[in-house]
């Protein structure tokens, strides 16, 4: 019996609602194309699995490691360099911008997990302010411990993510569950990590398509999330 649930956010727990401009647009507005290429270097630095561990010190450094990133891509896309500030704080709006959601079921999952006595944590690819947004899907509290990528300074499925979640947890990996919907940081990641993953396949989501990966051994499916409380 698993002693600890860590869920993925996005994709697991909620869903986007609406969505601000995209940063194409909000150039737009402003007379400018975005540089292909210079876009593809802002998100590599994002990318799964990597380690930003430089500028997640505080709050504040993480912050301005966002504002500095995205000046380079305005440079990178034609930007004036007086106008790189006010370009900045607009898309940091835009980015911003967005209504989340909790998956129907996820509530009373969580709440009966907590009734069991099962410690429920969050591991997410995610900005600063987890906790915000889970506030905004409607889900504050539900949680015993968040952790965020941005706050962990490496990005799922880099195994120091995982083992400071297991040690918050106050558990080894081997009495864990980790259920996720996105398969090399969800599944792969934790299951290298030692501990048991659930991939989440909700077929009917605009961003699920074509059919799932096949599951290695240890791995279960399960099509939304009242299908862990049968694994708990």
């Amino acid at each position: 019996m698993a002693s600890a649930v860590i869920f993925d956010f996005y994709g697991t727990l909620a869903r986007a609602e609406t969505w601000g401009s995209p940063a194409h647009e909000v150039l737009a507005r402003r007379g400018h194309t975005l540089e292909m290429s210079a876009y593809e270097a802002w998100q590599a630095e994002m990318y799964d699995g990597m380690d930003h561990l430089a500028y997640s010190r505080t709050r504040d450094d993480y912050l301005a490691w966002e504002r500095e990133r995205l000046g380079r891509l305005m440079g990178a896309t034609g930007v004036g360099a007086a106008d790189v500030e006010e370009m900045v704080s607009e898309l940091l709006v835009a980015l911003g911008d967005f209504g989340l959601a909790a998956y129907d079921e996820v509530p009373f999952v969580l709440g009966e997990l907590r009734r069991r006595g099962v410690t429920v944590a969050v591991c997410s690819n995610w900005g600063w302010d987890l906790d915000a947004a889970l506030e905004m899907a409607g889900l504050d509290g539900v949680a015993d411990v968040a952790v965020t990528s941005a706050q962990a300074g490496v990005r799922k499925p880099h195994p120091r993510i995982f083992e400071l979640t297991i040690e918050a947890c106050g558990i080894s990996p081997g009495d864990a569950l980790f259920v996720g919907d996105t398969w090399y940081p969800d599944v792969e990641g934790p299951l290298a990590a030692g501990m048991h993953p659930v991939h989440v396949w909700r077929e009917h989501d605009d961003h699920v398509s074509g059919p799932p990966p096949p599951l290695p051994p240890g791995v279960h499916r399960v099509p939304d999330l009242r299908g862990v409380l049968d694994l708990v």
